[in-house]
């Protein structure tokens, strides 16, 4: 049997004075890639065709009339906020490389904006009365963090409602337990109701679920091997309740709370 003390000693001669700095060696965890910042390039012109496309396909009432201008707005804009304030070596969730992270952050934020007027349709609110509230959002560059604090938040019919606005992209549609335990606290402190609008960009529809009244032992709770074991709630196709080709629907189609 060989005594632990010898492994101690042998990776003092290697140079390591304690096992995390060897691990870090001899992983080369200590060594970060630089950012690519030819691939963001193309990865954010992507983002602009997803846009593109989207709009090109949604039914008119949903269709953007400012699209030349929105990439610009919407895509580059804010990735020169992120970058000039130094946040892309932050970007790192999970252990995944910048370039991916903020992608997938950056096309999510570009897909929310382009839907902002079709939310304010269908909650029959102004544009300028849908309040930012998430603190991933660009005001403040010094705080961009992601949090489960929801995106928006409108008065409708008298009442405040924060709005959770979440994208799919490959055919799967859930909302992490963060999300809906989150949306619960705020109901049972202030008795606002977060309401999630998913829009699944894949199959071209959009769902709509009243996060607060999501039970703790709803059968759609499931864990997802994809997000390292996570405990995430699928959405049901009953919550989707517009089909993106179709005219924007109101509250009362969409029948929000009911399955």
């Amino acid at each position: 049997m060989i005594p632990s003390r010898y492994f101690k000693s042998y990776r003092e001669k290697l140079g390591f004075p304690s096992k995390a700095s060897a691990k870090e060696f001899l992983s080369a965890k200590d060594i970060r890639p630089g950012i690519d910042y030819a691939y963001i390039d193309q990865l954010n012109d992507r983002i602009s065709g997803i846009i593109n496309s989207v709009n090109s396909a949604v039914h008119a009432e949903a269709k953007r009339q400012d699209i030349g201008d929105f990439s610009k707005d919407f895509v580059i804009s804010p990735y020169n906020t992120i970058r000039s304030a130094g946040l892309l070596p932050r970007l790192n969730n999970q252990g995944r490389r910048p370039e991916e992270v903020l992608f997938s952050w950056l096309r999510g934020y570009a897909v929310a904006e382009f839907f902002t007027p079709t939310i304010s349709k269908i909650f029959a609110v102004q544009i300028d009365k849908i309040v930012p509230i998430g603190e991933d959002d660009l005001k403040n560059a010094d705080t961009f963090r992601r949090s489960p604090k929801a995106d928006l938040e409108v008065m409708c019919e008298g009442k405040k409602i924060r709005i959770e606005v979440q994208s799919g992209f490959q055919g799967i549609n859930d909302i992490k337990e963060h999300k809906v335990r989150e949306a619960k606290r705020v109901f049972e402190e202030t008795q606002v109701q977060t309401v999630c609008i998913h829009f699944d960009l894949f199959n071209g529809q959009v769902a709509f679920i009243q996060l607060d009244s999501i039970g703790e032992n709803d059968v759609h709770w499931i864990t997802r091997q994809q997000m390292e074991g996570q405990s995430v709630f699928e959405i049901d196709q009953n919550y989707f309740k517009w089909r993106l080709l179709d005219p924007i629907p109101d509250l009362k189609a969409i029948a929000l709370g009911a399955e």
